[in-house]
């Protein structure tokens, strides 16, 4: 029986100090070299082949095309250029690894239920990364790589967490990140986090010239980046985080981010966030639940649900949806609803 064929991927031999590009057609296995030992080098020219190639060929059924080529395009050409390319980056490569060989066809009710029971994991984890797989496909039909997409079946969405910290609850916090122990950037991450009300990848990669103290408002979108549907928008500084912010500032902005440690920027929170939890003696909090209690408190205060959307850079319907109940207007407005529906 003659091999599958296999789409284009990268080989490093050693005996020839190279990379090489490798491919199966026909039963017959080829390779052709990058002349580079760099493996950053290497993807650009593997990337560059396969859009050739791409072009070359044009639009292809589903049955002529690989997954793996069609998530090495997407996270060539648009998982840079998103919210959070790490997280995607993570699940493109456990997509890989599990899809290698397979042509986008193959994609189905059946094998995605089969991928969910191998992976193992919570079907969160396994949503998000299907919805990759489901973004890198649409993607190659935009880009003319296929001629159609294909279904791709999805566990179903868990209900969303609704864990958010009591004003007591968020002090304990605070000072548990301020121990000895923390990182001195710790504490102002839970205080941007829980009175900005935005994500900690956006607050990690928050640079000075995008906040004005003297007008006390922060632009979280990022310069020269499109908008995508995970909003950052500007917010107004609330009093008790300016002190703060001007501290930092006198700490040093030679680096240009807000939050550094002793110069080196911040990529993740996640070990110290969690031992600051545990000292604090919470459970089930993330740095996430920072933005559940922003928006909590907000509507909890009576403030409007545009006008706390605004704030969020939310929209009303997921902030109606997950944090409704927070509301005393909201609430009672449902129960004058039910009562007329009795």
């Amino acid at each position: 029986m003659s091999r599958r064929n296999q789409g284009l991927k990268l080989r490093w031999f050693a005996e020839r100090g190279s990379y090489y590009i490798t491919w199966t057609e026909n039963g017959r296995s080829y390779k052709r070299s990058t002349y580079t030992a760099d493996s950053r080098e290497a993807q650009a020219i593997l990337a560059k082949e396969i859009q050739r190639r791409g072009e070359r060929l044009g639009p292809s059924d589903p049955s002529q095309v690989l997954i793996t080529d069609v998530l090495t395009t997407y996270a060539v050409e648009r998982a840079p250029k998103v919210t959070a390319p790490r997280v995607i980056g993570c699940a493109i490569d456990v997509l890989s690894r599990y899809w290698e060989g397979c042509m986008v066809v193959d994609v189905n009710m059946h094998t995605t239920q089969l991928y969910a029971e191998k992976r193992a994991r919570s079907a969160s984890t396994v949503r998000r990364e299907l919805c990759v797989l489901r973004a890198a496909i649409n993607y190659a039909v935009n880009r003319g790589i296929l001629t159609r997409s294909v279904y791709v079946e999805l566990p179903k969405a868990p209900p969303p967490r609704d864990r958010w910290l009591t004003r007591q609850e968020a002090a304990r916090l605070i000072r548990a990140a301020r121990t000895k122990k923390a990182r001195l950037y710790l504490p102002l991450v839970v205080l941007m986090g829980l009175y900005t009300g935005r994500r900690t990848e956006a607050i990690l990669s928050l640079r000075w010239p995008q906040v004005d103290l003297e007008n006390g408002l922060i632009n979280f979108d990022l310069p020269g980046r499109g908008q995508t549907d995970k909003r950052r928008g500007v917010v107004r500084i609330a009093p008790v985080l300016l002190p703060h912010l001007k501290r930092a500032q006198k700490r040093g902005t030679e680096l240009g981010y807000v939050i550094h440690d002793r110069g080196k920027r911040i990529k993740g929170i996640k070990k110290g966030f969690e031992a600051a939890c545990r000292r604090a003696g919470l459970e089930d909090v993330t740095p996430h639940t920072l933005r559940h209690t922003a928006a909590s408190w907000l509507l909890q205060a009576g403030v409007s649900m545009w006008d706390a959307s605004q704030f969020l850079a939310m929209s009303t319907k997921t902030l109606d949806g997950v944090y409704a109940h927070h509301s005393p207007s909201a609430c009672g407005a449902r129960l004058r609803q039910l009562a007329v529906a009795r």
